[in-house]
Order: C-alpha cells, then structure tokens, then sequence
C-alpha cells in the first residue's frame, strides 16, 4: 500500500544536509536544470564501468510506481544525514544532489517519472573483464529485515538475555581512521589510561567483562533472540503491557565478524540450501550447547539505545540517519557512492510486480562490499524476515547521478568529472568498511 506523500520545502530539504554537504544556492530549486547541448560525463568508480543508458528505456520503468519512490527520495534529503560524515570523494557530487533534493520538494504527484528522467542521468553498472572473468553486467542483491521481539523492562521468567546499552569507554573509529597501537583489524577500541586497547570480545562481555560500563536496557527472552537483533543491527520490541519501543544500533566492539551460517554449515549442521533464518534459529534453540558454542565464536558485538515506535509503516534510521522505507531504501557500499542515490534494479523482486524497482540508498553493511551489491531493507517482523531471507538473486543494477546543478556564475560545472577522481583517490586510502548501521553481515 502506498504510503502518504511527504512534502518538504525547498529550504528545508537543503538545509537538511541528508547528503553531508553544504546548502547550495538559494536559487538552486529555480535554476538547476540539465545542461544543454553537452552530454555528461560518466563518473569513475573503483571496480565499475558506467555505461550510460536511457531511464524510459528499462524494462519496467513505465510499470514501477515511481510515486513511492519519491517519497522515500525525499524522507533520504530531508534527513540529517550519516554520522561520521561519508569519505568526500564517494561518487555523487553533493551539490548536484542538493539541487535534485531542492527539486523533488515541489514535483506533484504524478510527475515522478518525468522528475526522475530530468534531473538524473543514468549509467548501467558493469563489472569489467579481468583476465580469465568475464564482463559481469549483473550484481548481487540480498535482503534484511526489522526482527519483531518479545522483551520486558526486567529480568525475570521468560526474559533473561540483556540488552547492553554503549559503554562509557568505548570509542569508534571512524571509516579509515585508525590509532595509534591498536591492530587495524579492530574497529573500535577501549578507552585506557595508556591509549586505546582491543574492546573485549563477545565471550568476555558475556562473561561481565564491562562491569558497571554498561546497563542493560531490557531483556530479550534467550540468548538467541539477542543474537538476532545484533546480527540486524535493529527491532521492534513488545513489552508485556503491550507497549512497543524501537532498539537501535548504538555502537559495536570493533571485533571482526564471524557468520554463524557459515559455521552451522562449515561443521555440518546444516545443509547451506535453505539456510534461512527460521531454520538456523530453531536449530540453535534445539542444540543449546552448540548454539553458546558457535556464537561465541563471533566476537563481534553490538550495543543498542532505545526510542519510541513513532511511524509503524517505517523502519529504523539506517546509515544515512533517516527511517528506512521497506521495500524502497538499499544498503550500498559507502565507500563507494553516496547516500541519497537513487538505483534502478534490473530484475524480478520475489512479491513485486514488474521487472524493475527504483530504491534509494539509505544504508550501508559491513558485507555490502563492491560497486553492483545491494542489501534491500524488506519491512518489520517475521513475514518480512521470511521475504530478506528468500532474496538472495544476482541484479543487474542501474545508479543514477544527477545532472549537474550550474555553477555561481551561472555555468554548468561537470561535477562527475571531479568526483570520480576522488573516489579513485579514496578508495585507494579509505580501505576500511563503515559499520553498518543496518547491522552486521548477513548469516
């Protein structure tokens, strides 16, 4: 069902800084449009060529209710944008995106499609041939979801798995930053007198290694339940009075990840066709001693804060600080390319109609590596984790970049040209992954 319409003004929406940028000019919404007579040039990204296509000409392009899309475009430009701030050389040039965002606030229903073929220029995705691997035009799209839990705001029967809330001396790195003393490998640290060390692993903080630097926020009903939550990153959670609160990722311990479908399979548990999340759960509900076992084995470890459920229909903020639009937000490399990007995906979505579906960029993962690879957000609760854990299909992916906004004087500036060359710089220097705010790996 569609969802209403959100109207922003133009001010606002640049304001917002959804793109980490600055505002650009006060007279952007009049005078950005497409420049005349020169085609633009394609961007250059790490990993990808770029090859331009026409948007009306996408299978599915006149079939896909672009009105929706639009609205989740917009909740992305009115949002306050990630924190820590993107890498400056991601492709998208945030002034151009700015201006599409200033534009998108007085586009009326019904233009979507004509507002989406006017102020953005679109380039196919392609993988080049390296060696023996061929070309690649196709990519890799998974799924996840908002896990609905059941929880209560003390321990008690039924309810014995804490919740932590961010340790007072845990300190994150932002992406490519790094300390002095502490292994690469490790993505946060623990504040000492001495510098920062390694924070503690899983097994340690389930052990009581963090002492009074923490407090539980509320209990889940087993260790599993936990588990799932960390591994999403977010969830609803149903308090016995029939209260509902939202529990978002607040922070991790910087430990490398370890998949625990991987493990389930690598030791023979489970078969890896039809690994879905229904069946390795119950699996280690039913082997609670292997299940202890095996998720200690990630050392990987998420900490949460809470806030109230203020619209059902949307998902929790992602990486670009905005709340998630189920089926039409994406979790993309943010090394790679800037939140606020909208992406043609080529291709039939299990339960869509159609044989494309246009999404935003909203999101990030620390398994969304590479330019043709998506995480789709799905929805809250176990439909919609039964639909994250059936998406699993090679994509064809289509990004779309907009149209040069015109420069103080007037002039159209070919903003691509530049930020390619950032992005080959940075990607060059910029090796890390951001955490994902979306959550962990997927099993």
């Amino acid at each position: 069902m569609p969802r209403p319409r959100v109207s922003l003004p133009a001010a606002a929406v640049l304001a917002a800084a959804a793109v980490s940028v600055p505002a650009a000019s006060p007279h952007a919404a009049e005078s950005a449009r497409p420049p005349q007579g020169a085609p633009q040039s394609a961007p250059q990204v790490p990993g990808a060529v770029l090859e331009p296509v026409a948007l009306a000409s996408l299978p599915g392009w006149r079939e896909d209710d672009l009105g929706v899309a639009l609205d989740a475009f917009r909740r992305t430009c009115a949002g306050p944008g990630p924190n820590p701030p993107q890498a400056t050389g991601v492709t998208g040039s945030p002034a151009d995106l700015a201006a599409a965002c200033a534009a998108a606030a007085a586009v009326k229903p019904g233009e979507a499609k004509a507002f989406f073929e006017a102020r953005f220029s679109a380039y196919r995705i392609l993988r080049p041939a390296t060696g023996t691997e061929p070309e690649r035009r196709v990519g890799f799209l998974t799924g996840y979801f908002e896990p609905e839990l059941t929880g209560s705001l003390t321990p008690g029967p039924g309810y014995t798995a804490p919740v932590l809330a961010r340790p007072d001396d845990l300190v994150s790195l932002a992406p490519g930053e790094s300390a002095p003393g502490l292994d690469p490998i490790y993505r946060a640290g623990r504040r000492t007198e001495a510098g920062l060390v390694p924070y503690p692993d899983r097994a340690a903080i389930e052990d009581g290694a963090l002492g009074e630097r923490t407090r539980p926020l509320l209990w889940l009903r087993d260790a599993v339940d936990l588990f799932v939550l960390q591994v999403q990153g977010s969830g609803r959670v149903r308090l016995p009075d029939g209260r509902g609160m939202r529990v978002l990722y607040d922070g991790k311990n910087g430990q490398p990840y370890t998949s625990i479908g991987k493990l389930l399979v690598a030791e023979g548990h489970l078969p890896l066709n039809g690994l879905s999340l229904e069946r390795w759960t119950s699996w280690l509900r039913a082997n609670p001693d292997h299940a202890r076992r095996l998720m200690r084995m990630n050392a990987s470890y998420i900490f949460f804060r809470t806030e109230p459920v203020t619209d059902p229909a949307l998902g929790p903020p992602g990486a670009a600080g905005v709340p998630l639009s189920p089926g039409r937000s994406m979790a993309v490399d943010g090394n790679l390319w800037r939140y606020g990007l909208p992406f043609w995906l080529e291709g039939k979505l299990p339960g869509q109609p159609g044989r494309g579906h246009l999404v935003v960029a909203a999101d990030t993962g620390s398994a969304i590596v590479g330019p043709a690879r998506g995480d789709l957000y799905v929805g809250t609760g176990a439909a919609a984790g039964r639909a994250a854990g059936d998406l699993h299909d090679r994509m064809g992916f289509v990004v779309l970049i907009p149209k040069p906004a015109p420069a103080p004087d007037g002039t159209a500036k070919d903003a691509t040209k530049d930020a390619g060359k950032d992005a080959g710089k940075d990607a060059a220097k910029d090796v890390a992954v951001p955490e994902a705010a979306a959550g962990e790996a997927r099993p």
